[in-house]
């Protein structure tokens, strides 16, 4: 098995993952160079991927964290330290590997040479724990075949990575699809292959851990796009357009019509809300459709988080990502 990897180097990435990081790294397969890059951990997660072989990276605290920094720390330090290799497999320190994935992964990137990122499905470890983890699971669940994005477990072709200088450091969330986006420009491809990748252990049990979730997606949704609005597709546009109508414009116009007119129409926005959860709701259920709704308020919190910064000049520093 270390023969037929021997061109492929593993990133973990991670803060406070405890006993999560360990079967992490233990699910690597054996002899891979690995290293574990660490956002400020407090208990204990470089020591213990030291102990199970891996060589660690503490982030300098004095800059903002980042996935998308972590990632570009580890990659440049296995290539620096580690020649030939061809690919760079990244993962979360929350999740641990399905066996064999690397291989198949690797066969994909070795008999496509235009391909510069595979990845295949992650799932929930416990997605019976709570109603947000089962989310989680339908959403890691994407169509296969060609992408226009991977998400942070994926391996990645070294040439590719070095093309387009990695990922943008200063992103929150969305790293990935706005790394992709520069690879598709240059040519290249990305691949969801029909194959299990990683199991993920989200942990979110709480109504305020999903908030949260959202409010950083908001931030990132703004992030990336105003990173990309002068590109033709810039990314994200969609989902910050609706952040905004169901959460900005629906409540504004209607608090604006029963000022102005007749304190009556404030009715306007519940019956709007209600009209789009039962539409979506035919769908996926009321539910969710209810929890996507109330969602758009965190996204678009996120989203004018992030335009404080922008207007202060501080845009670039982003928020803790996790």
């Amino acid at each position: 098995m270390a023969d037929a990897l021997a061109q492929v180097g593993v990133v973990a990435i991670g803060r406070n993952e405890g006993a999560r990081l360990v079967r992490c790294l233990e699910s690597v397969p054996r002899g891979l160079a690995v290293v574990y890059v660490d956002s400020g951990s407090t208990d204990g997660s470089g020591a213990a991927a030291s102990l199970v072989g891996a060589l660690v990276i503490n982030l300098d605290m004095a800059f903002p964290f980042t996935a998308a920094r972590a990632r570009n720390e580890g990659w440049r330090a296995l290539v620096s330290q580690h020649s030939g290799l061809d690919y760079i497999q990244f993962v979360d320190g929350d999740c641990e590997f399905e066996p064999g994935w690397i291989v198949t992964a690797k066969a994909c990137l070795d008999t496509q040479p235009n391909v510069a990122v595979a990845c295949g499905r992650r799932r929930e470890r416990f997605p019976e724990a709570s109603y947000y983890n089962r989310l989680c699971d339908a959403e890691w669940n994407t169509p296969v075949g060609e992408a226009e994005a991977c998400g942070g477990d994926a391996l990645v072709r070294t040439s590719a990575l070095l093309a387009v200088g990695g990922y943008d450091s200063a992103l929150m969330a969305g790293e990935e699809p706005e790394m992709c986006l520069r690879l598709r420009e240059q040519g290249w491809k990305i691949h969801r292959l029909d194959a299990p990748m990683t199991i993920h252990d989200a942990d979110m049990l709480r109504f305020g851990q999903w908030w949260m979730r959202a409010r950083r997606s908001g931030f990132g949704y703004a992030q990336v796009w105003h990173a990309t609005r002068r590109r033709q597709a810039p990314l994200y546009a969609r989902e910050l357009s609706r952040a905004v109508l169901w959460a900005g414009v629906v409540p504004i116009v209607t608090l604006l019509l029963a000022a102005l007119i007749d304190w009556r129409m404030a009715i306007i926005a519940p019956l709007l809300w209600s009209a789009q959860v039962i539409r979506y709701g035919r769908q996926v259920g009321l539910r969710q459709a209810g929890l996507f709704l109330v969602g758009k308020f965190a996204e678009l919190g996120g989203a004018l988080a992030f335009l404080r910064r922008l207007l202060s000049g501080t845009a670039g520093h982003a928020i803790t990502y996790k």
